[in-house]
């Protein structure tokens, strides 16, 4: 078996109709029965994975993080990718990234309906909720040679653009296991900014996920980002739900 790269941004001027219609063009056009999606500003694998299920979740890691803000992105990465990996291996996957990721094409092609091409972002996360909806097979492989390097955005104002894109297809979600994963961490950061000292119970749970997935994050940093992850969480999911943004 083989498999295609697919770069959206590659074709995504084509027609000005955004990155989902562009994936499905690429898509439509790969001749192998994979595709392996990346975004064009990764570092990708040393090693193509073994190709087996409908679904390949592959792990990513981001690299740098010369200012705070930097910082504070990677450690928060960092605890975004162990949740991931560690609910794709109980069998009730939360999360996926289309910057490394691997799906058979036809089922790609199955769901696209699914994706919602009227909302700008979210085709990965659309796509996991299409295919445990149709109890296709969703695997993950957490290797070094399998991992995908991403960067920290650069600046504020970029930084929460990105962060309320991601929350405001958040309503559309109906996978339980995302919506419950959704509640817990909303409804934690809600209880610490009520009752702060929750974090003395939040912390050391929460630091042990970033110390696991990434050990070059320091305990400052951590501490850093569990002080204002509640009011960030808030700002961009408020944000994300109040804006309209189209391709």
């Amino acid at each position: 078996m083989s498999v295609t790269v697919v770069v959206p941004r590659r074709g995504i001027n084509d027609d000005h109709q955004g990155k989902k219609h562009a994936l499905h063009k690429l898509i439509q056009a790969a001749p192998t029965e994979y595709v392996w999606m990346q975004d064009d500003d990764i570092v990708p694998p040393a090693q193509t994975p073994p190709l087996e299920g409908d679904m390949i979740i592959l792990p990513l890691r981001m690299d740098g993080g010369e200012t705070f803000l930097e910082r504070l992105q990677r450690a928060e990465y960092a605890a975004i990718q162990e949740v991931t990996v560690r609910m794709a291996k109980k069998g009730r996957a939360v999360m996926c990234s289309g910057a490394n990721l691997i799906v058979r094409r036809d089922r790609w092609l199955e769901s696209w309906e699914d994706l919602h091409p009227d909302i700008p972002s979210g085709d990965d996360m659309f796509l996991l909720e299409s295919f445990k909806r149709r109890a296709l097979q969703v695997a993950v492989l957490d290797k070094p040679e399998f991992t995908a390097v991403v960067h920290p955005v650069r600046g504020l104002r970029p930084f929460l653009r990105q962060r309320m894109r991601w929350a405001g297809k958040a309503p559309h979600y109906t996978d339980k296991d995302i919506l419950r994963c959704g509640a817990v961490v909303l409804g934690a950061n809600i209880l610490q900014i009520i009752c702060p000292l929750i974090i003395l119970v939040k912390f050391p749970y929460e630091y042990a996920l970033i110390k696991k997935r990434d050990p070059a994050v320091s305990l400052g940093v951590s501490i850093c980002l569990e002080l204002l992850y509640p009011w960030y969480i808030l700002v961009s999911l408020l944000g994300g739900l109040c804006s309209r943004r189209s391709w």
